[in-house]
């Protein structure tokens, strides 16, 4: 299997929305995939039509001592999705608490699932240091990283090498990091002199194009949708089709481990 976690420096660049259309984006094109949400906020599978009052989840498995296949909820677009969970702040402080006790958790739970050599895990995670960000990018073979048009991403680079240097770097089975843009308004002056700072500072490790600000993409959360499910035709929908196509040609030009 292969594992992509998508991971941000601060919160509210659109991460989670990356990692639900980018998830759709590969079982689009043809590839087996698993999203599994490693954010307490548990709003992953929002994109995916799961009700609202359903608490099942890898935190719940986990503690319970349950196998994390008997929680993925299978979606109509062939996704599938194992979301944070339902749980008191007691029982998220034991979880968090075995998380890190236990530094190879992700990777042996996903390997008891038994997934295919060529099967995508796309791991969510929530924004900035954690426990939950230790566990994705110390078992993640590829890193996508989301940033927004603005100062104030740019200045969080440095936090998330820093972050991709201690976790993945000493790693001979991590074999990339690449960079996105979320809701670029190109219509905006400021927002592509960043673009085009943040190009020739991260150069090849960013994505060439950039995920267009797209009201279709609210819309299509409002619905409990990903965008290209509730939109084919939107500017948003073929970026996103488009980045999924360049990850997927790293994945699968990476050596095997």
């Amino acid at each position: 299997m292969r594992i992509v976690a998508v991971v941000s420096a601060k919160g509210g660049v659109g991460k989670t929305t990356v990692a639900a259309n980018l998830t759709a984006a590969f079982s689009a094109a043809g590839r087996r995939v698993l999203a599994v949400d490693l954010d307490p906020q548990n709003a992953l599978r929002l994109h995916f039509g799961m009700p609202p009052e359903a608490i099942e989840g890898v935190a719940r498995a986990t503690l319970a001592g349950l196998p994390w296949a008997d929680s993925i909820f299978p979606t109509d677009g062939g996704v599938g999705v194992l979301p944070y969970g339902g749980l008191n702040e007691t029982d998220r402080h034991d979880f968090e608490q075995r998380l890190d006790a236990e530094p190879d958790w992700l990777l042996r739970h996903l390997r008891q699932i038994g997934l295919g050599a060529d099967d995508i895990v796309v791991v969510d995670t929530p924004p900035g240091p954690s426990v939950y960000l230790k566990q994705a990018l110390s078992t993640a073979q590829f890193a996508l990283a989301v940033l927004l048009a603005d100062a104030a991403s740019y200045a969080t680079i440095p936090l998330m090498e820093g972050l991709l240097g201690t976790y993945c770097a000493p790693r001979s089975d991590f074999f990339g990091v690449a960079y996105v843009l979320n809701q670029v308004d190109q219509s905006r002056q400021l927002a592509r002199d960043v673009v085009k700072v943040l190009r020739a500072t991260l150069n090849d490790r960013m994505f060439p194009g950039v995920i267009h600000f797209d009201q279709a993409v609210g819309e299509a959360l409002a619905s409990d949708r990903t965008t290209l499910d509730y939109d084919p035709l939107a500017q948003a929908t073929d970026d996103f089709k488009r980045c999924a196509q360049w990850v997927l040609a790293a994945l699968d030009a990476a050596p095997r481990t």
